[in-house]
């Protein structure tokens, strides 16, 4: 596989991702097919879509520029070919552990920090009651940092053996919809007993009321240092 494949694969598993969070947030903005699992009583705004809508765009251009543009460059470091499964298992996990941690502590300085909270993640928090795609509904500055512990991931894995091109996509895939769902302010009751990774309430308490649970792929770090909301 060329590295042009590979940034080309990259951009193809972004663009499906979020195509996905697309009618994911039709759903749930225009249908009431799910209504039973909303957490939140409260209305969406009128026209909320058209007015997040240039936001999400500049994001997702940027997002698909970085990412396909990152993929070509690091194609130098990937094993392209299939491996054992379970070396992409522990490459994945290991992923999502080391941008995990680098999340929380960024996230709770986000909100720890007056300048930031109030000109850069406030914007975020305009969702109080989120819909998917408002994953993405961030000031630019805040997804890009964010991404550093992706980098942290894939850099610590480096060392010690190449990162493998399917586990670089599935991690991509899984982390993208599950950022996706936890914005969707739904309680769905298969994907809310998955072991160990956080549940949707968690994510919407913490747009709902501004402090406490800030982690996002898991809940632990909020379970260490004593910050899980409590209503």
């Amino acid at each position: 596989m060329t590295r042009e494949w590979v940034a080309l694969g990259t951009i193809i598993m972004l663009l499906g991702s979020n195509i996905f969070g697309f009618f994911y947030s039709m759903v749930v903005l225009k249908t009431r097919y799910l209504e039973s699992y909303v957490i939140q009583a409260k209305s969406y705004q009128k026209a909320i879509f058209s007015k997040r809508m240039p936001l999400f765009l500049l994001n997702f251009g940027l997002l698909l520029a970085i990412s396909g543009t990152g993929a070509y460059f690091l194609y130098d470091f990937m094993e392209v070919t299939w491996t054992s499964w379970w070396i992409i298992a522990l490459q994945v996990l290991f992923a999502f552990i080391l941008d995990d941690v680098w999340f929380y502590f960024y996230h709770r300085w986000m909100h720890e920090n007056k300048f930031m909270l109030k000109h850069i993640h406030s914007i975020h928090h305009r969702a109080t009651k989120p819909f998917p795609l408002e994953y993405l509904y961030v000031h630019p500055l805040e997804w890009m940092m964010g991404m550093i512990g992706v980098a942290i991931g894939f850099a610590v894995i480096l060392i010690f053996m190449p990162i493998n091109l399917y586990a670089f996509w599935i991690f991509g895939l899984l982390r993208n919809l599950h950022e996706i769902h936890i914005h969707s302010d739904l309680e769905i009751p298969f994907l809310c007993h998955i072991p160990f990774l956080s549940k949707t309430k968690h994510h919407d308490d913490h747009h709902a009321y501004l402090n406490g649970n800030y982690s996002s792929t898991f809940v632990w770090m909020d379970r260490i240092f004593k910050t899980t909301f409590r209503n």
